[in-house]
């Protein structure tokens, strides 16, 4: 099977660091299966995500996303592909307060040219899936913290993105939201969604993804399957 993510030689070096947050990482990711991308705080978990996801570039070496060469994109280009490819579901959620749940959804589907009938239409057909539809109208400081990740992961697949990038998406909600969290990114995962999982929670890695990719100080020190793929 051909790689969906490819990523060839891949260094990055902040200005002033001592040493990269990357170093030469060489590494294929399949379409339809979760991937957990693991290790300490500071290995370079974030910064991979980042640059898979054209939120920064490389020093050296190349990104290939669906084949598109994100390392050469441009700041425009960069932002359209993300737009129509990438879907992100962060830690601490990043909703915008003066919109409701649905405008939050919407509005992913409007920045990237969706009419404001159908970013509405496709708003709320996710948020019947994902039992939100009660909360529609409601603001996100109303929620809690489980609802709120589930208006994020809604807002990040709203576009049918190639790839769905999680940073830590537990990693601000309790045991029982959590779980409630990882058991829909599987359920999108059944149903196609490629999905690249940064965390430092080697347990749950093991249990939801189907390949665990183990960083430390920016190189990757194990690649193992985790899981069979259905």
């Amino acid at each position: 099977m051909s790689a969906l993510i490819s990523l060839r030689g891949v260094t990055r070096i902040y200005g002033g660091a001592s040493q990269p947050a990357l170093d030469g990482i060489d590494l294929d990711i399949e379409a339809g299966r979760i991937t957990a991308i693991i290790g300490p705080s500071g290995c370079g978990k974030s910064t991979l995500l980042n640059l898979v996801g054209g939120l920064d570039r490389p020093t050296r070496g190349e990104v290939v996303v669906d084949g598109t060469r994100v390392d050469r994109l441009g700041e425009a280009a960069a932002a359209r592909f993300r737009r129509a490819s990438v879907g992100y579901v962060f830690q601490f959620f990043h909703l915008l307060d003066d919109l409701t749940v649905a405008g939050n959804v919407a509005v992913a589907a409007q920045l990237a040219g969706s009419s404001p009938a159908a970013a509405d239409e496709r708003a709320a057909e996710l948020l019947g899936q994902l039992g939100l539809t009660a909360k529609a109208a409601a603001y996100p400081a109303t929620l809690s913290g489980g609802e709120r990740q589930r208006v994020a992961i809604a807002r990040a697949i709203v576009n049918r993105p190639t790839v769905l990038l999680a940073d830590e998406p537990t990693g601000a909600l309790d045991r029982r939201n959590g779980e409630s969290a990882l058991a829909l990114l599987e359920d999108l995962n059944r149903h196609g969604q490629t999905i690249l999982l940064v965390t430092h929670d080697e347990a749950m890695a093991q249990h939801r993804a189907h390949r665990i990719v183990h960083l430390v100080d920016g190189r990757i020190t194990a690649d193992t399957i985790a899981r069979a793929a259905a």
